[in-house]
């Protein structure tokens, strides 16, 4: 299970093996559920916004790719010929998915007690800060660099909707990504409508 849990699909494809996507999509759902959990439990003080906000700084490439590092994961990718040929086990995508599969295969081979000691060890000090910082980044900023972990995409932010006296308007904006429509949220203003679309968008993503 380990084995498949570090297997890309490059090697997996090779040598006519399953790779750990299965396991990553798995994992991901774990990471997800642990770290909200242990926000709510650790974190009363926090609102539902913030803890998706403080969640979404967290459980993102970033933060797994350096999981990954801390544990020298790149020593034990099983990759194929031409990925290993381009640094495949240095590319933090690559890295960041094999933490979601080891997750996954602890929780199979564990039960989640064991995954969410893992997941916990290993995140507790990023979840620190996050919950620090957190009212310096809006919904907009933690979208953006969420979209944009693998590369640059096409963000658009739009008013659909505006109804009301001019005194008391009330607005629906949507935001997209590369043509996608996301969420859709309302505000008294065109600056709130598209936070309540971004925040909306961010509980959305996986």
């Amino acid at each position: 299970m380990l084995k498949q849990a570090l297997t890309h699909t490059s090697y997996a494809y090779e040598n006519k093996l399953e790779s750990n996507e299965k396991l990553e999509f798995l994992g991901d759902s774990i990471l997800e559920f642990i770290s909200s959990k242990y926000l709510y439990e650790n974190y009363p003080n926090l609102r539902e916004g913030e803890m998706t906000k403080v969640r979404a700084t967290v459980v993102c490439e970033k933060s797994l790719y350096k999981i990954a590092k801390l544990h020298n994961f790149s020593d034990f990718l099983y990759l194929g010929r031409s990925e290993r040929k381009m640094g495949g086990e240095n590319r933090p995508a690559i890295l960041a998915d094999s933490v979601e599969a080891v997750i996954a295969a602890i929780y199979l081979d564990g039960g989640l007690e064991e995954a969410e000691k893992f997941i916990i060890q290993n995140l507790k000090e990023e979840i620190k800060i996050a919950t620090q910082h957190v009212g310096d980044r809006d919904y907009k900023t933690v979208l953006q660099e969420k979209l944009q972990e693998h590369g640059d995409v096409k963000i658009q932010y739009e008013i659909t909707k505006e109804e009301g006296p001019d005194h008391d308007k009330k607005f629906e904006a949507q935001v997209s990504c590369n043509g996608k429509i996301l969420a859709k949220g309302q505000g008294k203003s065109k600056k709130e409508a598209h936070m309540s679309a971004a925040q909306k968008a961010l509980e959305n993503i996986k």
